[in-house]
């Protein structure tokens, strides 16, 4: 006798729930500690990836993924809170902090937005230098999150961020800011004059040990004007 579609269907359904509940979470890393200057293991994604379908260009704020000027990065919101500006040295980047994934949470990765396919495959995998310019909103983290905490990655970094609030709020010091790092051509790869007549490089610029002002809730101003984010969407679906 064939079983009528009708029973069969929600049993699979409840099959599919079910295996996505059980789902483990990924390997927990202990945080690093906050500092201006860090190095980090990234990784990168699209808005056409599998996984993102379901959410097309949005962002974890409810709006729309960054590509430019400020382009959107995704991690978990314990290590780094929302609002995080930061850029990469290597490149020269400025990122964002406006989403988070599963597989980032309780990890010191950060996923890094790319506007295509071919971008995100270029960049792979990379250990790169950041530079924080403005440290994110701990409030504003928890206000997000704290209506999701029905998937476990989300409860993990609530749990976290509540766990190290104190830490996350203090405030954040920023000292002078450093160039983008480049690899100088060797002075053997230069003829003899040339190198002779060549200017003296720069020396590093240490960072200074002096506090700057700050204000409460983890901020410091920024010595210059800084992007902003969109304004937060508080009934955005995600």
């Amino acid at each position: 006798m064939q079983i009528p579609t009708v029973r069969v269907l929600p049993f699979a359904l409840c099959l599919v729930v079910a295996g996505c509940a059980s789902r483990p979470l990924p390997k927990y890393e202990r945080p690093l500690a906050r500092a201006q200057f860090q190095s980090i293991r990234t990784t990168a994604y699209t808005h056409t990836e599998g996984d993102h379908l379901q959410y097309a260009n949005r962002n974890a704020c409810g709006d729309c993924l960054q590509a430019g000027p400020v382009n959107s990065a995704s991690c978990d919101w314990s290590r780094w809170p929302v609002g995080t500006i930061f850029r990469v040295q290597e490149t020269g980047e400025t990122f964002a902090v406006d989403d988070y994934g599963w597989a980032l949470s309780g990890t010191n990765t950060i996923d890094l937005y790319k506007p295509s396919r071919s971008a995100m495959n270029a960049w792979g995998t990379r250990r790169i230098h950041l530079e924080i310019l403005n440290w994110g909103d701990v409030d504003r983290s928890l206000a997000i999150l704290e209506p999701r905490t029905k998937f476990a990655h989300v409860r993990r970094m609530v749990t976290e961020l509540k766990s190290r609030y104190a830490e996350l709020t203090r405030p954040f010091p920023l000292g002078p800011s450093s160039p983008v790092a480049s690899a100088p051509p060797a002075a053997a790869a230069m003829p003899a004059r040339a190198a002779a007549e060549a200017p003296p490089a720069p020396r590093a610029v240490a960072v200074a040990t002096v506090a700057a002002p700050s204000s409460p809730g983890g901020f410091a101003p920024p010595s210059q004007s800084r992007p902003l984010l969109t304004p937060f969407n508080a009934s955005a679906p995600r």
